[in-house]
């Protein structure tokens, strides 16, 4: 609406120079009309209009169809009376670019079909009262069609641009704020709920119910401070892509899955964030696989400007000497493949830390194109 009363601002100083070459013009042919009187008329009925007209679309409370299509219907007038006051054979129509003034108003709040529509009731009206047609008078009736729509929709296209502006200046601002909140609570508080889940689950009994509450508020409060609503997944814009890989690595947590993170979004493009997360996938699933389904594991993702780095661990007997080089050897390539060959056509690398208190994967993987 702003964009639109600004522009009708400009089509108000439009509307004076127009109506003052009018008044003009009608003074300077007042020989031309039948009679004499028949010019003051006109021109105090253009006066009179313009001067409502500028007051009635100052409000956008007044800005109807009514008040549009009178504003038309009094220029269709104008060209109608012509032949009345001037005779047939006219050379000049009595409002002549005054009538521009409605063929823009009708564009603005209309766009472009409107300014369409209005050109050719205009152009129509003025071809049909004609006599004879020359060069000169069939280039203003092509100026009207073909101008209507025109600056209609640059008027649609300014406003556009408003809006994705006006929206782009929110969703700065929401970064912001999430980013001054996530300072305020830091990630003190979630990385001591997590340890309180950790501890919890290891002593068990009331503890481990603890644990368990503190571990859901810590995923509640992360995604509050990333702006989302608990339990939502992933966070793309596959327009630019990139991926949130905070959200991404979020969606797999479960119940014997934690996952702890930055409380910010993490964007990486999509492409390695989509391979970081299925060598995660990869590995949580060999937890499964050789602990138990209900085993738990822990996740732990921190970003740094150059990289990001992503610790799988779970608690459970290690993995025997020898076991991945016979794996490999037998065409079992579960962890040189799905993990450390997607960690490592990353340009990253992944380190396997295993013993009998438990397995740990760090994988690290370079920030490629993304700003810190």
């Amino acid at each position: 609406m702003e964009v639109e009363s600004r522009l009708f601002r400009a089509l108000a100083v439009l509307r004076v120079v127009v109506l003052v070459n009018a008044i003009g013009l009608t003074i300077y042919r007042a020989a031309n009309f039948d009679p004499p009187v028949a010019a003051l008329v006109c021109a105090l009925v253009m006066i009179g209009w313009t001067a409502f007209v500028l007051w009635a679309y100052a409000a956008p409370s007044r800005r109807t169809a009514v008040l549009v299509g009178a504003d038309l219907a009094i220029a269709l007038g104008l060209l109608l009376v012509t032949p009345l006051v001037k005779g047939p054979g006219f050379h000049a129509s009595v409002p002549g670019f005054w009538v521009s003034g409605a063929l823009l108003a009708c564009a603005i709040h209309y766009r472009w079909i409107g300014g369409l529509l209005a050109g050719v009731a205009l152009a129509a009206v003025d071809l049909g009262l004609r006599q004879e047609i020359d060069q000169s008078i069939y280039g203003n009736a092509f100026l009207l069609v073909i101008g209507g729509p025109v600056v209609g929709y640059m008027c649609e296209s300014v406003q556009r641009m408003a809006l994705e502006r006006d929206e782009a200046q929110r969703a700065a601002a929401r970064a912001e704020e999430r980013a001054r909140l996530a300072r305020a609570v830091h990630d003190g508080v979630l990385q001591v709920l997590a340890l309180v889940q950790r501890r919890g689950g290891e002593l068990g009994g009331d503890a481990a119910e603890l644990g368990r509450l503190a571990g859901e508020q810590e995923r509640e409060l992360r995604s509050l401070i990333r702006g989302e609503q608990p339990g939502r997944g992933s966070s793309r814009g596959p327009a630019h892509g990139m991926a949130d890989l905070a959200a991404d690595l979020a969606a797999l947590e479960t119940g014997s899955v934690t996952v702890s993170g930055p409380a910010a979004t993490v964007e990486m493009p999509a492409h390695p964030a989509e391979e970081i997360v299925a060598a995660t996938r990869a590995a949580l699933d060999n937890v499964r696989r050789h602990v138990g389904e209900d085993a738990r594991a822990w996740v732990l993702l921190q970003a740094f400007p150059d990289r990001v780095e992503i610790s799988v661990r779970d608690e459970g007997p290690g993995i025997p000497d020898g076991r991945i080089a016979e794996a490999e050897r037998d065409g079992r390539l579960g962890i040189a493949g799905s993990i450390r060959g997607r960690i490592e056509d990353l340009g990253g690398k992944a380190e396997l830390i295993t013993g009998a208190t438990g397995t740990e994967w760090e994988l690290t993987v370079p920030r490629t194109g993304v700003d810190g």
